[in-house]
């Protein structure tokens, strides 16, 4: 008689070989489904937790995934954007019991505070799902019953660190001995810092163990999959290790508050594994899923990257599903060089930063100063250099020069000339400002790559150097010192306003995804029509290269006023917008 170890052992080989065939099918027609020309286009944030209200952090996630969202439908995708709250596990029901509330009515309060929040940031979601939906729990159902066929969870039991903080199981190498505040000893979490418990219960395992190998085959085959290099790295390096069978469900004696495993009322589905599959329920799981599911992205926090580089695919891989086309990651923001923690009174409220510096403001300032692969450092006052440097002076100020009525009288979009800006030198024109045009012309190009992988910090450093490059043009020439009545001063006037309106309504065009309510008011002073904003309408200075402007001759749109206002430090206080006054002097 055969034991049962060996009979283990040959049920894991069996299922195996099974699995290869199904796991070479899934990836077939996720490269099949690459190559097609398909202009669908599905992104997602981390649905959020609603154990405390936002902060600046989940900010950062949305604004991210609502950039490359909006960068898509400026190029013509039909986009899907999803973000919500995750809203169940025993963390929420602990919270919910010392918020004196029942769980339902404590996470619709505090979910609330998210879609506030997000909608006062011009977050532009199609989707906002939350865990506690009918539409979820049918999805969550279906995808346990098929793991559960296909022979991927069976009854056990887990022994071993569990940290409620953290919902997550650890293994012993994961965890270390510490101190808590009161000089008692205790384990925590070696990641996340969090307190650990040991946790012995019966419960259901998934055979995550049996996807060892096509984890790694995916992530090899894909070396773009996981964004940027380096956390694909750390997931590869991950996978170097044993990787255990893992803990779905947790009994309902401790975890009332979840959604319960199919079958067994004794038992929850574990918090996790309820979550991830939210981005499905959006995709419209399980029967109308195959348009979105093909082409999805997810951004996600460093902190999760476990949870969606190992757990997630093989959970798809055993449901014969395609693997997500990237996982963008990003990492986390400190104040003052210190990670952000109510005990330290430090967490940046992000509703309220928005309000001190404005929607577009704050927006700006996490893409521009946010690195994916590094944690970033926030203060206020980096936030006030980095934005009257860069929007009030730098953008601000050129568009100021470019319209106000002392160089443009007529309010027009003046006309260009050839000779006065020939293609061969020999104009006026010099040649830092040959150089100016080559690096507008290409910006759009070099911007779509940052968008892309985003790395958008970069794209918004590419933009700010020609908008420095075309201050510096106008500077030059000195248009306010030309005498207008001269026909060849006028022209060459109207020459420089021209070139400069043409930069300016690249930059407009291209931030649109960064600061929508600022690239709306740019791209309206100048004219430019709601049809004319597309990616495809990025053609720069065709007059240039012979061709004709639409925009030649038309009048400018109303003057609504300065295009960000400066921000003034006040120590001691909150800083508050102060309008810039329109400088008489254009130099």
């Amino acid at each position: 008689e055969q034991s049962p170890c060996c009979l283990l052992h040959r049920t894991c080989q069996s299922f195996q070989t099974g699995l290869s065939i199904k796991y070479s099918t899934a990836l077939r027609f996720t490269s099949t489904q690459l190559s097609k020309e398909d202009m669908s286009f599905y992104i997602t944030t981390p649905i959020f937790y609603v154990n405390a209200s936002p902060h600046l952090g989940h900010l950062y996630s949305a604004v991210i995934a609502d950039c490359l969202h909006r960068y898509k439908v400026l190029q013509g995708f039909n986009s899907k954007f999803a973000t919500g709250t995750d809203e169940h596990g025993l963390k929420i029901q602990q919270a919910a019991k010392a918020a004196g509330k029942d769980p339902l009515t404590f996470c619709t309060d505090v979910s609330a505070r998210f879609k506030h929040l997000f909608s006062s940031c011009s977050i532009s979601y199609t989707d906002y799902i939350r865990t506690t939906q009918q539409r979820h729990r049918q999805a969550v159902e279906h995808f346990w019953s098929v793991l559960q066929n296909k022979g991927l969870i069976y009854k056990g039991s887990y022994e071993g660190w569990y940290s409620t903080q953290d919902e997550s199981f650890l293994t012993p190498s994961q965890v270390s001995d510490a101190l808590d505040s009161s000089g008692k000893e205790i384990k925590v979490s070696l990641e996340s810092g969090h307190k650990v418990e040991w946790m012995k219960e019966e419960n259901y395992m998934f055979r995550l163990s049996a996807f060892r190998t096509h984890l790694l085959d995916w992530l090899r085959g894909n070396p773009r999959a996981v964004q940027p290099e380096r956390f694909h790295q750390a997931v590869l390096q991950w996978l170097q290790e044993d990787l255990p069978d893992l803990s779905v469900s947790r009994q309902r004696s401790r975890l009332q508050w979840g959604i319960p495993v199919p079958g067994d009322a004794e038992q929850t589905i574990y918090v996790w594994l309820d979550a991830l599959v939210n981005y499905l329920t959006v995709a419209g799981y399980p029967d109308k899923h195959d348009r979105w599911w093909h082409v999805a992205h997810h951004v996600i926090g460093k902190d999760i990257l476990k949870f969606h580089a190992i757990y997630w695919p093989a959970f798809l891989l055993g449901a014969g599903l395609p693997l997500p086309q990237v996982v963008h990651v990003h990492s986390h923001w400190t104040v003052e060089g210190r990670k952000m923690s109510k005990s330290l009174g430090n967490v940046v409220d992000p509703l309220e930063r928005s309000q001190m510096f404005t929607t577009d403001g704050i927006r700006y300032f996490l893409l521009r100063q946010g690195v994916p692969d590094s944690d970033c450092d926030y203060t206020d006052d980096k936030v006030i250099k980095v934005l009257n440097a860069e929007l009030t002076d730098s953008l601000g100020g050129l568009l100021n020069r470019c319209t106000a009525p002392a160089l443009n009288p007529a309010q027009i979009y003046p006309s260009f000339c050839p000779q006065s800006f020939p293609r061969e030198q020999g104009g006026r024109a010099v040649v830092e400002d040959y150089h100016m045009l080559d690096a507008v012309k290409g910006l759009p190009a070099v911007v779509e790559v940052h968008y892309e992988s985003l790395d958008v910090y970069k794209a918004l450093e590419a933009i700010s150097a020609c908008v420095r490059q075309t201050n510096g043009f106008v500077q030059r020439h000195t248009p306010w010192k030309l005498d207008m009545r001269d026909s060849k001063d006028q022209r060459w006037l109207d020459t420089i306003i021209h070139v400069s309106l043409e930069c300016l309504r690249i930059y407009g065009t291209l931030l649109q995804p960064i600061v929508p309510e600022i690239s709306d008011r740019l791209l309206s002073r100048l004219s430019v029509q709601p049809s004319e904003r597309s990616w495809a309408a990025l053609n720069f200075l065709p007059r240039y290269g012979g061709m004709d402007c639409p925009f030649e001759g038309r009048a400018l749109g109303s003057d609504s006023g300065v295009l960000f206002s400066r921000l003034e430090s006040q120590k001691g206080d909150k800083q508050k917008p102060k309008k810039a006054k329109k400088s008489a002097n254009l130099k």
